[in-house]
């Protein structure tokens, strides 16, 4: 059998319409597109006093597992990682404003993981999904391509904070140049549909970069990986397991990660294709027992939670469909174990023009929201809006289930609300008002 026919079996390439080029430089794309994590997370939870290298270690092995069980379990072009805004709640809520240790967070974290696990088996979590109405899901959709073009245009320094709450940055930084200009080469490249353009343009910003200074070159571009047993099964005793403020920090993990993990999920899929009639996500069910699993093993190994990384819209938008894109990914994850040296020097303004881009294709999903229908349409807003202003999918997706369960109530159409809906109403409520 050749290689391409088995490739073909394994992840039915000609049903989705793809190619085994089209899959392998959309995981590049992707890789490149994220690794910019392999040096953030570790640095946001080395201020707990967590050894950076073990988590940087271990947050490449719960993406690598994660992201080929997406691949091939799954067949989903979704790579999963670490979650930046996880680690904020690790860092700044558990250890800092609780004062617990590392130990503590992440045993929260491996709790949070088994019972996202339960509930996947018992398919709750896509329950939860399904009743969510169309309207809020395209805006979801809406909202995560504002997130990632809010946050590719703060790490280039084209915006920053300053003014009421943001002001244009400056723009002279070579930085910034650097990216504005990237932004209109890859307008021009898709505009002339030039295949890989998201890798070209991310390879030649960073050769740019490299050139004016912006970045260097590393002195030496291979090494070993750190251990990551300093945090491995580094877990609390009972006494502290089975207290409230342990309760408190699992149900936030489970709470976020599930709300999180539907408003992305949901947008790379409709983006993919990857619907049914319904305009339902394909093997959603799937994806949520991808994140329980790597959310398992990043709580033993020493990182925060994982999930489906919103970075991955770039691999979709190159063109990835299937399960070998997520594939290709984690085996450049796997390299990035022993040449993370040259992987890190790629800067944030290379990626900028790639998230900018990929924000604009799925903004334009709003266009299929019914904004005549008030009770619809404000609901559908807020989430799209709350989602970039606060830097947090389930933010976002909470203030729009409670603005549509509360209208829906004013408005006397009682009906019209599931049971579900009501209860992750409430929940909503109570997570914003007391957690």
């Amino acid at each position: 059998m050749k290689k391409s026919d088995f490739l073909e079996r394994v992840f039915n390439l000609s049903g989705r319409n793809t190619s085994v080029k089209t899959e392998v430089f959309a995981g590049i794309t992707t890789f490149m597109t994220i690794a910019y994590i392999l040096a953030v997370i570790p640095g946001n939870l080395s201020e707990t006093g967590i050894p950076r290298g073990a988590v940087f270690t271990a947050t490449i092995i719960s993406t690598i597992f994660a992201t080929l069980i997406a691949g091939l379990y799954a067949n989903l072009p979704f790579v999963f990682s670490a979650l930046l805004g996880f680690d904020s709640f690790f860092v700044f809520s558990i250890v800092f404003g609780m004062g617990k240790s590392w130990q503590f967070a992440l045993t929260s974290v491996l709790i949070a993981g088994i019972i996202l696990t339960i509930l996947t088996i018992f398919k709750i979590r896509i329950t939860l999904s399904n009743v969510i109405p169309m309207n809020l899901k395209i805006a979801m959709v809406v909202g995560l391509g504002l997130f990632v073009t809010f946050i590719g245009l703060k790490n280039a320094g084209i915006v920053e904070a300053g003014g009421a709450i943001l002001k244009i940055g400056d723009i002279t930084k070579p930085e910034a140049l650097l990216a504005l200009f990237g932004i209109i080469v890859l307008s021009a490249m898709n505009y002339f549909k030039i295949k890989g353009s998201f890798l070209i343009t991310i390879i030649g910003s960073t050769v740019v970069a490299v050139i004016t200074g912006i970045t260097s070159l590393p002195e030496n571009i291979v090494s070993l990986p750190p251990s990551f047993m300093p945090t491995a099964f580094k877990f609390v005793g009972t006494e502290e397991i089975f207290t409230t403020d342990m309760a408190v920090c699992v149900f936030v993990f489970i709470f976020m990660s599930i709300f999180n993990n539907i408003g992305t999920v949901t947008g790379l899929s409709i983006k993919a294709g990857l619907t049914d009639e319904n305009n339902e996500a394909k093997d959603m069910n799937k994806s949520f027992l991808v994140d329980s699993l790597g959310t398992i093993v990043a709580g033993c190994l020493g990182t925060s939670v994982v999930g489906t990384t919103l970075e991955t819209s770039a691999g979709i938008e190159e063109g990835g469909r299937t399960g070998l894109m997520a594939v290709t990914s984690a085996l450049m994850f796997v390299l990035a174990l022993f040449f993370s040296p040259l992987f890190l020097i790629v800067p944030s303004a290379a990626i900028t023009p790639v998230l900018v881009t990929v924000g604009l294709s799925m903004t334009s999903a709003v266009k299929a929201i019914d904004f005549d229908n008030i009770t619809e349409a404000i609901p559908a807003f807020l989430t799209f809006i709350i989602i970039p202003l606060t830097y947090s999918i389930a933010d976002g997706i909470m203030i729009g289930i409670l603005s549509y369960v509360v209208l829906n109530i004013i408005t006397g159409k009682f009906k019209q609300i599931s049971l579900p809906m009501y209860a992750m109403g409430i929940l909503s409520l109570v997570k914003m008002l007391f957690l």
